[in-house]
């Protein structure tokens, strides 16, 4: 990970590399699994923009008039209506497809209501009932008629033309025929683009030449009449075009043309028809005349012709992205990937721009779309972003992440673990705590008994391993206990609750005294083991004291450190001293012992005034927690000790002295009552003047 950290930009150069050549590979091999997701995706998007986008106006010259299923039943007309109405009758006779004098009918009704154009999108390849009146007709309005041929290419390329009875041989080259084929996508079956010409050649997949013959879509036949040949792409290839609406053109029932009361009310007597373009068609289930398209899985195919037509005539073509242009944003993408993060290298910040600038990419496709009918590459390109840009801010994140442990483990070493914590997770309130503030705090002040004396007799490098042994465990128990080192003073060790963080003054009072029990069972733990090593035992003194403090950044412009100072600070180091005096590991104040009493049995040791006080203080030192297992014998005979403590302060040495010989009788080992026991004796000769209060004055630290 170090190495990682050092070479980030060129860790970051393999990765968008690779994640680069991966989408790369998927153009160039579109088979393959999984990695081709990004172009297949393209297709999807564009279909969004197809849906979502701007459409091709509908044309409001454009009909649409479907032979659906009212028409073939036409269960919607009585007998009598039939009767005398010579359509319904040809219509009624037989099923579909019904004599072509029914196509007569339908062609002098609609030029006779001023029609323009009228297109048949169907192939009239089978001869038929009324061929020759149909014929006439198509002859009659030449210039304004067009039928269907079809190209089969599910049977080796057949062309199926109308049949010779209606437009003589070669009726491909008759400017009234024109092929109804499109050529769905071979991926998914969708339209998305229209053939204008196309030949024999080319459907065998041979690249055409000069010379073939080629054969006109029906709807470049209806634009040719229709005075539009000029927007016509003069070319064999499939061009995308922009659709309509799904409901640009609905259509309307063949069946309602020819019955007087519709044609009256629907077509007001054929106005509605005057100047237009119909095209005729299925538009029943049954006849499964339906495409599948972007905008609609079944959309009808004479409504396919109609939005042709449209975008023809609007220039409403889409070009797509040269492939030379939609590989180079690929690689542009991959650099702003590899560069993005490394440059802002924040990491919020570089997700936010990764985002902004796939949004800005999208509103610029949407943009190029809807105003020029570019298809501009977005899923590629934009994989290509968020893959390199993703993948670069994970392991950026990571080595963040590795550095910032490294760090905090590296400041641990040297600083408090909670001291670290609050700098890294609460930068800005370490920062005010920096310009000083008066608050509560509890401090804890330890040190070697006799280490002076015990250095000059030790070897030094064996002092020095056992020295780092014991500060490591007695500062693993002031972190487990939430408390700050504030620093180390030669083998003496400072810690401090409530500057940094504080849990409430009592919570802070009483996690130190925890923490002074802590440090006193990992003393006895060591120095059992130093024994069985043949090393010398150490001795340790506590002191602990709770009060008002100067905490702040305390120090030279240079060199300052995080600390706390004042009376209550002077005191606790004092009360370290003089556990020397009384012969307890453990001294407490009287402040602190007034807020841990309730959890921890406590001894009165003294009432002493130290160098620098003017004020005296009751010192006790700490039993045992609470809820430890204590010998309630002791607990009990520590009761007859501080009765006698009582007594002592009263000056009644006598029955003091009776106390503390009581209590020697079961601890014959205990200093503390053997000092008291002597000075009752004392007192009780020559008892001490007036002004006398039981405490013991310092005049040295």
């Amino acid at each position: 990970m170090s190495w990682l950290a050092r070479h980030r930009r060129l860790a970051f150069a393999a990765i968008c590399t690779l994640w680069t050549g991966v989408v790369f590979v998927g153009h160039f091999f579109p088979t393959l699994p999984f990695i081709s997701m990004p172009w297949r995706g393209e297709q999807s998007f564009e279909d969004t923009l197809r849906r979502e986008g701007r459409k091709t106006a509908a044309r409001d010259d454009f009909i649409f008039l479907g032979i659906d299923q009212q028409s073939e039943q036409l269960d919607a007309v009585g007998s009598e209506e039939i009767a005398g109405n010579r359509a319904f009758e040809l219509m009624t006779e037989r099923p579909f497809p019904w004599s072509r004098e029914i196509w007569v009918l339908l062609l002098d009704r609609l030029f006779g209501a001023g029609a323009r154009l009228v297109i048949f999108d169907l192939v009239f390849n089978n001869p038929n009932d009324g061929d020759p009146a149909f014929r006439a007709a198509l002859d009659r309005y030449q210039d304004r008629v067009v039928v269907g041929m079809n190209i089969d290419t599910q049977n080796n390329t057949q062309i199926v033309l109308p049949n010779a009875q209606l437009i003589p041989s070669p009726a491909q080259t008759d400017d009234r025929v024109g092929f109804v084929n499109y050529w769905n996508d071979e991926i998914d079956g969708k339209l998305r683009a229209a053939r204008f010409f196309t030949s024999e050649r080319q459907l065998a997949g041979v690249a055409p030449v000069s010379g073939d013959e080629v054969f006109t879509s029906m709807s470049a036949r209806v634009l040719t009449k229709l005075g539009r040949s000029a927007d016509i792409p003069q070319d064999q290839r499939d061009h995308l075009f922009r659709f309509s609406s799904n409901d640009a053109y609905p259509p309307f029932p063949l069946w309602q043309v020819f019955h007087p009361a519709f044609w009256k009310a629907n077509y007001a007597d054929g106005a509605i028809f005057k100047d237009k373009v119909v095209i005729v068609g299925a538009s029943s289930q049954i006849r499964h005349d339906f495409i599948v398209t972007p905008l609609n899985p079944a959309t009808p195919g004479p409504a396919v012709h109609l939005q042709v037509m449209a975008a023809t005539e609007a220039h409403e073509f889409l070009r797509q992205t040269p492939t030379r242009v939609m590989l180079g944003l690929v690689l542009l993408a991959g650099i702003i990937g590899w560069g993005l993060i490394p440059f802002l290298r924040r990491p919020i910040l570089s997700l936010f721009s990764l985002i902004a600038i796939a949004v800005i990419y999208l509103a610029i496709g949407r943009l190029a779309y809807d105003r020029s009918g570019f298809l501009l590459a977005s899923v590629p390109v934009l994989s290509t972003l968020l893959l390199c840009g993703v993948s670069t801010l994970g392991i950026d994140y990571a080595i963040e992440r590795m550095e910032k442990l490294r760090t905090r483990r590296t400041l641990e070493r040297y600083v408090s673990k909670n001291l670290v914590k609050e700098i890294l997770e609460n930068p800005r309130g370490y920062y005010n705590s920096l310009t000083g503030s008066r608050i509560p705090a509890t401090m804890l002040f330890s040190d070697i008994v006799g280490f002076t004396t015990l250095s000059e007799k030790a070897d030094e490098k064996e002092l020095v391993r056992q020295l780092n042994e014991y500060l490591t465990a007695m500062t693993d128990v002031v972190f487990q206990n939430d408390g700050t080192l504030d620093k180390f003073i030669g083998d003496g060790i400072m810690a401090v609750w409530g500057n940094v963080k504080s849990q409430g003054v009592t919570k802070d009072a009483k996690a130190a005294a925890h923490a002074a029990l802590g440090m006193r069972r990992e003393l006895l733990r060591l120095n059992n083991g130093w024994k069985t090593e043949g090393r010398m035992t150490l001795g340790m003194g506590i002191g602990i004291n709770h009060g008002e403090v100067l905490a702040g950044n305390i120090g030279s412009q240079d060199r300052a450190d995080l600390t706390v100072i004042g009376n209550a600070v002077n005191l606790a180091a004092r009360l370290e001293g003089l556990t020397r005096v009384y012969g307890m590991d453990i001294l407490v104040g009287t402040a602190a012992a007034d807020l841990i009493r309730d959890e921890f049995h406590l001894r009165s040791v003294a009432r002493a005034q130290v160098k620098g006080t003017t004020e005296p203080v009751d010192v006790f030192t700490i039993v045992e927690a609470r809820t430890a297992a204590l010998d309630q014998e002791l607990l009990i005979w520590l009761e007859t000790y501080e009765e006698g403590i009582c007594r002592f302060r009263d000056r009644d040495f006598t029955l003091g002295k009776i106390l503390f010989s009581r209590f020697l009788e079961f601890y014959p080992e205990d200093s503390l009552a053997r000092m008291y026991l002597e000075r009752s004796l004392e007192y009780e000769k020559t008892p001490p003047d007036e002004a006398w209060n039981a405490v013991e004055v310092f005049e040295k630290k």
